[in-house]
């Protein structure tokens, strides 16, 4: 951490502001001096370029993973160095807890195309008032600042680096400043490679399931411990834009004239809290597949229904008429995609993809977090039932105290795919906007003018599975959030009407006059 403190002012001697601003450029001094007293391990450098995609900055501007090897208070990170392949390669002790330049592949299909550096300021550091030393943000700061601020939330339990190329290095070259934050909490620490749960730690979560390339590595996820509850989630998107927007007073002495959230999956969540909590913080904006949180309405009833089934579905050889392919479909949740050689075995699986790499631990952690009695690999997590234990003390409760309520009082645009597996678009996408439209109580007009969800056709989740080689039938959703990003700009500054929500065609476009308002009649097309 001291050597990468070391460069980066070393960098920063060497860079010189390259294009002339509208404000002064901003300066690190005025930002540490801001941040006295509000936050701790504060790194501020300048440099000439700051997309993340360009590979040759110095320092880069997304660190390396697992850089990070202490708490904010010096306090070592938990953790055990692990052989995964004795004598080829071995997990460090810090593994997991902090993956910034992974993050930032996981939501996005690659870095949104620019030609112009962008030559700013870059801050990072804790936050003083977690006692836990865990939270942490980011502030980019262009010379040639716009005047106006978008904050990012973060997927998952990712860092503050989530969002590097698919909003960061999307909004810095229009000229908006950027902030983003870990939700309050690290990612999680590697346990130990054991067939069955650890004893020492009844809170782990097995990366795979069995026969999965990982099925021996448990890890334990950061936000089961109980004071990283998820409500932090709320707090901190709130707490990165104030602090931003004060940063930038004290920068470029003016607060910003627009302040948009943007973010995708649990980063998506986190902008419908803010535009459902916070209309003087926010003017708007654009959750890409958020996660859908309510008492009765949640993952935790569906993803044990396809960790449960997936197994007899393959039993029956992938058949999509089996009584357990009817089960996951009946959850809610997408056809299966499956390709076939020419003798018929099955070589790839969409369900399977999902199974392997997000059903079981997004299960285990979801579970652990809200009902922590309930014994995750005694009685299966495929078998946990929360209609059942949703009567149990603090169970409900706790779900509850993070409800997405579709009380929205700024405009907000969701972009969803409806293959998405992990947050199936009946019981999301589609489930918020039930909640927004039964919230309007009598002011329709208001709020349906608030409020849009744009369907791609045939995206899903996870941007890398709609790659040739992986699922090309899938389409990324990347490029159809930034252009609700511009959308919501042009509504806000403008006036310019919304584009009525609609079923985006394959390959097709966001249109004033759609050919499919409203909700995709089918979740796959074939292209």
């Amino acid at each position: 951490m001291q050597q990468r403190v070391m460069n980066r002012i070393c960098a920063a001697l060497a860079v010189a502001p390259l294009s002339v601003a509208v404000h002064a450029a901003p300066t690190c001094k005025d930002v540490e001096r801001f941040l006295t007293g509000k936050a701790t391990g504060v790194v501020c450098f300048h440099t000439g370029d700051l997309r993340t995609a360009n590979a040759t900055n110095v320092p880069p501007i997304t660190p390396p993973d697992d850089s990070l090897t202490t708490f904010a208070n010096g306090k070592p990170l938990p953790g055990v160095a692990l052989d995964l392949i004795p004598g080829v390669f071995t997990l460090p002790a810090n593994f997991g807890s902090y993956s910034p330049t992974k993050d930032r592949g996981v939501i996005s299909n690659g870095p949104a195309p620019t030609t112009k550096p962008v030559p700013g300021i870059q801050v990072e550091g804790w936050y003083a008032d977690d006692p836990a030393g865990q939270a942490r943000f980011l502030l980019r700061f262009p010379d040639d600042w716009n005047g106006k601020l978008v904050v990012a939330g973060a997927s998952g339990t990712r860092s503050e680096f989530n969002g590097d190329w698919a909003w960061s290095d999307y909004v810095l070259p229009k000229g908006y400043a950027y902030a983003s934050q870990n939700k309050g909490v690290l990612n999680f620490y590697d346990v130990a490679l054991s067939a069955t749960q650890p004893q020492n730690d009844r809170l782990s979560c097995r990366v795979n399931p069995p026969g999965g390339a990982l099925s021996t590595l448990w890890v334990h996820f950061y936000d089961v411990d109980p004071p990283k509850p998820f409500t932090q989630w709320t707090q901190y998107m709130l707490e990165t834009a104030q602090l931003a927007q004060s940063a930038l007073k004290a920068t470029y002495n003016k607060y910003p004239s627009r302040t948009y959230a943007v973010g995708t999956s649990n980063g998506g969540y986190q902008v419908r809290r803010a535009v459902e909590e916070a209309p003087n913080l926010f003017d708007g904006g654009v959750d890409w597949e958020g996660t859908y949180i309510n008492p009765t309405e949640n993952i935790l009833i569906d993803l044990p229904v396809a960790v449960r089934n997936f197994p007899d579905y393959v039993k029956a050889n992938y058949d999509p008429d089996s009584q357990a392919a009817k089960n996951i479909l009946g959850a809610g949740f997408p056809p299966d995609i499956v390709h076939r050689d020419a003798t018929g075995k099955v070589t790839a699986s969409l369900w399977g993809h999902y199974y392997n790499e997000f059903w079981e631990v997004t299960t285990c952690q979801w579970q652990q977090r809200f009902d922590p009695t309930y014994d995750t690999y005694g009685a299966g997590p495929g078998n946990y039932d929360y209609v059942m234990r949703m009567g149990l003390p603090g169970v409900a409760s706790s779900v509850a105290a993070v409800e997405t309520t579709g009380k929205i009082k700024k405009p907000l645009i969701t972009v969803a795919g409806t293959m998405d597996a992990l947050l199936p678009i009946k019981r999301q996408a589609r489930a918020y906007e039930d909640a927004v439209n039964d919230s309007r109580n009598g002011n329709n007009a208001h709020r349906n003018a608030q409020y849009r969800l744009y369907e791609v056709q045939n995206g899903n989740h996870i941007e890398s599975y709609a790659l040739p080689n992986a699922f090309p039938e899938l389409r990324v959703i990347q490029p159809y959030a930034q252009k609700a990003f511009d959308l919501l700009v042009a509504h806000v500054e403008k006036n310019a009407a919304l584009p009525p929500s609609q079923c985006i065609p394959l390959d097709g476009a966001i249109e004033a006059n759609p050919s499919q308002a409203g909700n995709c009649t089918n979740l796959y097309v074939a292209p």
